[in-house]
């Protein structure tokens, strides 16, 4: 299949998209190349999704030690070590890495741990060396913005060196109103730091369900995170002793000792030689592409967050994968964007799927909305007021459950199964006759009248 080229397919860039490209181009007799300058892995898996998590699983144990003792549970010298939890994410993150690394090397993929950029058509600069592929993947992802027209914006960090913090900051101030800034804004709060989280809109979470947002944005400030909206950061400055003053836009200058930059992530497109090649890019410098992944060069293509389409990691697999098997495998598909869950693990965690409810009034016009509002046993026996919210949108002409949404605990898990109910286009009166699951909080979501 080679002919003439090094490589029937080059990736560039070995995160979640560009292995699972890889792999199954590999599966499919190609020849396969790919670069990578950091850690095999990619965002999710080093710095992003994977690590967070485990933060947010460490952090929750905060709240649930405090309840154990109305279950019974007498927990004496209760104590926290930022630096234990910190080695053990990253260990784990390491183990990861390996395992992507393994993935690659079973499937012969030939990696390169180097720079790599587009020389020519058909042509890759990796390191010293300079090879040449049939096809070409770019599937660099994005990475977190920090403001251009913030003096001293530079001192502040990014959700790439969050989790290399050599201690917890007793005062940390979180830039941004988004899933990213209200995670780790949950994670540093049970875990002792002090959490001003600063938003420059008048909301949280802009985009999602409005009922959830305002909910979380409650039960925030029920915990005594220090939210505040239509503010954000002007001018940062390192004080002699090593905290940082932050002027603000609203009130007055705020002393921190870390400052969290969480106000979007950027396209990696840059610095590639795509410039030269006249390779189409748009608004944000996202590589421009069509339905299957391929930029208006025909040997070159993208996937994932790089292309701007939709920052999931599920999401640049699954194009990864389809790229693959229509470049090497004969079959032709494209990815679905339509009703793709997501989730915010915050805490607690919000998770939702298809439309919102005023995107659905705007849409089909006639809607019909259910919602459940209940304390869940658990927080119940522990004393806390935290309430879950759980909440239907259908469409009043078809009855087709068009939208759902939940925050609560372990809100994500339970919408994974009702995402396929909204996928498959299953109506609320099927819902209403599945059998409850009795006692859960998920049978809610078949009771609501």
């Amino acid at each position: 299949m080679t002919a003439s080229f090094d490589f029937d397919f080059f990736v560039i860039g070995a995160g979640s998209g560009g292995v699972r490209a890889a792999r199954i181009a590999a599966g499919h007799g190609a020849k396969v190349g790919i670069a990578e300058e950091h850690r095999v892995g990619g965002t999710c898996v080093i710095r992003g999704c994977v690590p967070k998590k485990l933060l947010v699983i460490g952090a929750h144990f905060a709240e649930d030690l405090v309840d154990a003792a109305r279950f019974g549970w007498r927990i004496e010298g209760r104590h926290f070590d930022w630096p234990t939890l910190r080695n053990n994410v990253l260990a784990d993150v390491s183990r990861l890495e390996r395992a992507y690394q393994a993935t690659l090397d079973s499937h012969a993929v030939e990696t390169f741990h180097a720079r790599a950029e587009l020389a020519g058509p058909n042509r890759v600069r990796v390191g010293e060396r300079e090879v040449t592929a049939r096809h070409v993947l770019v599937a660099t992802g994005a990475r977190p913005q920090v403001p251009a027209d913030v003096p001293g914006a530079e001192l502040g960090i990014t959700s790439n060196e969050v989790f290399h913090l050599e201690a917890l900051p007793e005062r940390i101030a979180i830039v941004g109103g988004g899933y990213i800034a209200n995670e780790f804004a949950g994670i540093f709060h049970e875990l002792g730091s002090r959490v001003t989280q600063l938003v420059r809109g008048n909301r949280l979470l802009r985009g999602w369900e409005p009922a959830l947002a305002d909910r979380l944005l409650q039960i925030s400030l029920g915990k005594h995170i220090d939210i505040r909206l239509d503010c954000q950061p002007t001018r940062v400055e390192r004080l002699a002793g090593g905290q940082l003053r932050v002027a603000l836009s609203a009130g007055e200058p705020l002393e921190v000792d870390a400052l969290l930059w969480a106000i979007g992530r950027i396209p990696n497109a840059d610095g590639l030689g795509l410039e030269a090649l006249g390779v189409t890019r748009r608004n944000r410098g996202e590589i421009a592409v069509d339905d299957g992944s391929t930029t208006n060069l025909p040997w070159l293509h993208a996937v994932g967050d790089v292309t701007d389409r939709m920052q999931l990691t599920p999401i640049a697999i699954r194009e990864g994968h389809a790229l693959a098997d229509r470049l090497f495998g004969g079959r032709h598909w494209t990815v679905d964007y339509a009703n793709v869950p997501s989730a915010v693990f915050s805490h607690p965690p919000l998770a939702s799927v298809g439309m919102t409810e005023p995107e659905a009034r705007e849409r089909l016009g006639g809607v019909r909305i259910f919602t459940a509002d209940f304390r869940p046993m658990k927080n119940v026996l522990a004393g806390r007021d935290e309430r879950a919210l759980y909440k239907l949108v259908v469409d009043a002409a078809t009855d087709r459950i068009v939208g759902a949404h939940l925050i609560g605990p372990e809100a994500p898990e339970i919408l994974q199964a009702l995402a396929i109910a909204v996928k498959a286009g299953l109506t609320k009166a099927e819902l209403d006759s599945t059998v409850a699951l009795h006692p859960t909080m998920a049978e809610e979501l078949v009771l609501m009248r």
